[in-house]
């Protein structure tokens, strides 16, 4: 299996560290507001990968950390007059309550930073006593200068960074450019005892020590949003590694493409924030995994109207041939396909830099087959077909889910409304289909035969 891996930026052969077990850790929020597309799109890829990782027999510990102490989540807390614990606590279910929406399921720890603060004052404790941090009058701070490697994940020279760190003010710094891993309270400010007073860990010491704690020093896959990639994995690497001594933090680093809108970053300024709850207002949770992975995954993407809506009409077609095949019962049939060489070639398509772009691309052009040849399917091969598609939505996840529904009910629907088709009653058959769709349940006619689906 090939990886780009950002540090260095090459293509690697993959070599987990224990045998058949990948440890992986993705950034997780700061649940202090709505979650957006980019959230969306960086959870939603690193969930594929992890579940073809599982189909391919790894066993896999996905890992997840929840930022929920921070400057935004005590701002916002003050905002609407409530405590940063309830902001916290009312965001941090409105993410998992979209992950699961999204089918974002093969998350196997969510860990909350404010459950860790031992450990982050055991690294803190430990990165003093190396002569890599300092304690000032309002925090303790990480010594860049000290860590020789600052840098070479984000492919910058450490005198660069110094450099362009001038602007920023702190006198008690030593040096502009390190950065706070215990920040001390402030008035009103929520905190925890420490060696060096009340206050609240920094933002980048919460990954460090939850990895640890799960990892130890070092493991196989670190993931995020590209965004993430200066300062924050770069202070990550320097916080580990000067513990550790080693030469890793996390063998293989992948990152996540930006989101764009109107050809510019996302962003709340520029009016341009497109949330997930918003989206699924329109279209299905099937209909955003396909849109966001129909895409290599470290290019950034244009969001638009015209996406999501090519992404419904293909959605539409994988779910309408997958529900026509389960229709089949007649040995009739010449056309066969062979199963194993089109596992092993979407295996292969995935198993380069998890390519879920020319998957797709594969997936809609055997769709094509599939329907072309469909008159001429037997039992044995619809089930192979099925077979497949089953085990590619293993892991895309975009075949429509089984509402709870009558059966009996949508089948005698089904039958009036080909009597009035029949009898040429045609705007009383489409309110029918009209009125089905609206309730989530999708027909197709072929030939003498309607088939329907339902979207969750």
């Amino acid at each position: 299996m090939i990886i780009h891996n950002t540090l260095g930026q090459r293509d690697e052969v993959f070599k987990e560290i224990n045998k058949n077990r990948i440890n992986i850790f993705v950034c997780g929020p700061t649940v202090q507001d709505d979650f957006h597309i980019g959230h969306a799109r960086t959870n939603i890829f690193f969930d594929v990968i992890v579940k073809f990782l599982r189909a391919r027999g790894y066993s896999v510990f996905y890992l997840q950390n929840i930022t929920d102490i921070d400057d935004k989540i005590i701002r916002r807390a003050k905002d609407e007059n409530k405590s940063p614990e309830e902001i916290a606590e009312y965001y941090y279910n409105e993410y998992l309550r979209l992950m699961n929406i999204l089918r974002v399921n093969s998350v196997t720890y969510y860990a909350r930073a404010t459950l860790y603060i031992k450990e982050i004052i055991s690294q803190i404790r430990r990165m003093i006593n190396k002569g890599y941090a300092y304690e000032t009058s309002d925090g303790v701070y990480f010594n860049v200068r000290k860590f020789k490697d600052y840098g070479k994940l984000s492919n910058q020279n450490l005198n660069e960074i110094i450099e362009n760190a001038r602007g920023v003010i702190n006198e008690d710094k030593k040096h502009p450019e390190d950065f706070a891993l215990w920040k001390k309270m402030k008035p009103g400010e929520p905190y925890w005892e420490s060696p060096w007073g009340k206050g609240r860990p920094g933002w980048h010491i919460e990954d460090t020590a939850i990895t640890e704690t799960f990892f130890g020093y070092e493991y196989d896959i670190h993931g995020g949003g590209s965004d993430l990639i200066f300062p924050h994995h770069e202070a990550e690497i320097a916080q580990m590694r000067s513990i550790s001594n080693r030469k890793y933090l996390a063998r293989y680093w992948i990152h996540t493409g930006m989101v764009n809108v109107n050809k510019e970053k996302m962003s709340k300024s520029l009016k341009n924030y497109i949330k997930i709850k918003d989206i699924l207002k329109d279209y299905s949770p099937e209909v955003l995994r396909f849109a966001l992975i129909n895409s290599n995954y470290n290019t950034s993407i244009e969001y638009s109207l015209e996406l999501m809506n090519q992404s419904r009409e293909s959605v539409d077609k994988i779910n309408t041939i997958y529900n026509k095949l389960k229709l089949i019962n007649s040995d009739n049939g010449s056309f066969d396909i062979n199963y194993d060489a089109y596992i092993n070639s979407f295996n292969n398509i995935m198993e380069n830099n998890f390519d879920t772009r020319r998957l797709i691309a594969e997936l809609l052009e055997f769709v094509g087959v599939l329907n072309k040849n469909y008159e001429n399917i037997s039992y044995n091969t619809a089930q192979k077909a099925l077979k497949i598609l089953d085990y590619l939505n293993s892991f895309l996840d975009i075949l429509y889910g089984s509402k709870k529904i009558n059966t009996d009910i949508i089948d005698s629907l089904i039958l009036i409304r080909n009597e009035l088709r029949k009898n040429k009653f045609y705007d009383l058959s489409d309110l029918i289909r009209k009125s089905l769709q609206d309730a989530g349940i999708y027909i197709e006619d072929n030939g003498d035969k309607t088939i329907w689906y339902a979207k969750d």
